[in-house]
């Protein structure tokens, strides 16, 4: 079947742009890699959301929520119920691991849930796989053991043992307090010389003063060269190197949008590693659209659900106009 759309990515952004294209009478289909929504599912589990809720709607389905700011698992039963409210075609566990410019638009090849590879095709495709399934890495030995994390859950397996947290923004800033808010022992390792001016307005402060208090250790102008079974190697500017006791170790270094999959269409970049995108979100690649935060590798601090949710909306009445002339 040639479907007219394939989205890639069942994010928020990406169910908006299915929603999109199935009120404009094209066929298509969603190809999300995990569950529908698999990054707020990764997110900490008692996590809220800095946004209000209608700044999270799409396709008109109000959500509801009993307070300002709703929590992780709000939204993910919100998104559940869109999806299927919708209808909306959605081929959860099948990752796409390649896409080729074809004569009439696009082949994708991808891995289906049972193992076995296949390929689609689609006249036009929009890309929407967010970032924050790729972490930054660090690239020091040790980073792959098993008691090491890029993603935070929750503090209670971490109750009265010794927790490592590198990083200082808004990840990091969240698991260290909730971290010891659960008894557990934390130090952080900061690059900078303080905490990041970008952490939430309400939190910055209430983790300054826990580290200012001693509550939660910190050192700053440091970085972790080693991690262990048992401990971390911290070194400081000065080239001074030590080892921190640690149980358990949350490298939360940030993410980064990875497009590996499309490699082979030579998608022209900014320097700051952006894709360049025309004004309606579509790429140097005529008919390839990235809609939401994985163009925009060098500014993902400034691409939320709240404004992707409109990209997916332009690219999707560009993309109707477009097949629309070519019928015509």
């Amino acid at each position: 079947m040639m479907y007219d759309l394939a989205i890639v990515g069942g994010g928020p952004v990406g169910l908006a742009a299915a929603i999109a294209a199935k009120r404009a009478g094209l066929s298509y289909t969603v190809l999300e890699k995990g569950c529908v929504v698999n990054a707020i599912f990764d997110y900490p589990t008692y996590m809220t959301f800095f946004t209000t809720a209608p700044e999270l709607e799409i396709g008109g389905h109000p959500m509801v929520s009993p307070r300002e700011k709703p929590d992780r698992k709000e939204a993910l039963m919100y998104y559940r119920l869109v999806a299927e409210r919708e209808a909306l075609d959605l081929q959860q566990y099948t990752e796409v691991t390649n896409v080729h410019a074809a004569p009439a638009g696009f082949t994708l090849e991808v891995n289906h849930k049972d193992g076995t590879p296949g390929v689609i095709e689609a006249r036009r495709v929009v890309v929407a796989t967010g970032y924050y399934d790729n972490p930054v890495m660090m690239g020091i030995p040790g980073e792959e053991r098993e008691n090491v994390s890029h993603y935070y859950t929750e503090a209670h397996p971490f109750w009265n043992l010794k927790v490592t947290v590198i990083g200082a923004g808004n990840s990091a800033a969240d698991a260290a307090l909730d971290l010891w808010r659960g008894g557990a022992q934390v130090t952080m390792i900061v690059r900078a010389p303080s905490v990041k001016n970008t952490v939430k307005y309400w939190v910055k402060p209430d983790l300054e003063n826990r580290i200012k208090e001693g509550s939660i250790a910190a050192h700053f102008e440091s970085r972790a060269v080693e991690i262990g079974d048992d401990y971390v190697v911290v070194e400081n500017q000065s080239g001074e190197k030590w080892q921190l006791p640690t149980d358990f170790t949350f490298a939360l270094t940030g993410y980064r949008p990875k497009l590996d999959f499309l490699a082979g269409l030579g998608l022209a970049q900014h320097e700051d590693e952006c894709l360049m995108l025309s004004d309606t979100f579509e790429s140097s690649v005529p008919g390839l659209f990235v809609v939401g935060s994985a163009g925009f590798a060098g500014r993902t601090n400034q691409v939320f659900i709240e404004n992707g949710r409109e990209h997916a909306l332009v690219a999707l009445a560009e993309i109707a106009r477009q097949l629309q002339a070519v019928r015509l």
